[in-house]
């Protein structure tokens, strides 16, 4: 399938901040995804464009957006409130576009974790699940659950797309976690893939398949959540 170019948005998160938004919606579609990019790079980037066309090409719309350090053009990402005003301006701004479609929110590594935090603090108005890629449950050479704490007070479906070579989620550690969130949580397992879902040559696959893999657990959730 072709993919049409994004519809470019505007999202006041706050008196003081708005920021850009992509809007990519394929005719049809069945759902969207609320999708916030990681700590080290923004909406644009290429894995985030990926992920965006392989779910277009399955029927759901993505809606793509910067945290307002990353529209500033800092390296220093938000504090976790101003964050969450961004995540919560972004899904309203979903539902404004996308009316009557199913919302499913989360992002990239950090993304994901300031979406889900958000979630456990006050529900995101109109979500029905959130998903994970790679989420980041502790810094590299430093395991520990703590981050998931808060999950234990998401009350919706959550997805974890995680690689079994991340170094920011032991699977050890985060198997447990998974384990304790109960029948509400699900755990996807992209072997050899690392934190930014890359596989070395040796693994017989590459990128593209990762990819191709990417999109497809998380379509087929979606589609699950959704229904």
């Amino acid at each position: 399938m072709n993919v049409v170019g994004p519809q470019k948005l505007k999202l006041n998160v706050d008196s003081a901040n708005s920021v850009s938004a992509l809007l990519l919606r394929p005719s049809g579609a069945r759902a969207c995804f609320v999708f916030a990019h990681g700590a080290g790079a923004g909406m644009t980037h290429e894995f985030m464009e990926r992920v965006a066309s392989g779910l277009y090409d399955r029927g759901i719309a993505t809606l793509r957006y910067q945290f307002p350090y990353m529209e500033k053009g800092s390296k220093r990402p938000d504090a976790p409130a101003l964050a969450h005003a961004a995540v919560r301006a972004a899904v309203r701004e979903a539902a404004r576009c996308c009316p009557g479609l199913t919302l499913v929110a989360g992002g990239k590594s950090f993304g994901g974790r300031m979406t889900s935090q958000a979630q456990s603090i006050a529900p995101l108005a109109g979500v029905h699940g959130l998903a994970f890629l790679g989420f980041p449950l502790h810094p590299a050479g430093k395991p520990s659950d703590q981050r998931a704490e808060h999950l234990s007070d998401v009350h919706v479906p959550m997805l974890f797309l995680q690689g079994t070579r991340d170094k920011l989620a032991e699977l050890q550690l985060l198997e447990p976690v998974v384990k304790r969130l109960g029948t509400s949580a699900s755990l996807h397992l992209v072997q050899e893939a690392d934190h930014s879902f890359h596989v070395m040559a040796r693994s017989g696959r590459n990128d593209r398949d990762v990819m191709s893999e990417v999109a497809g657990a998380l379509s087929a959730w979606i589609g699950a959540t959704s229904g």
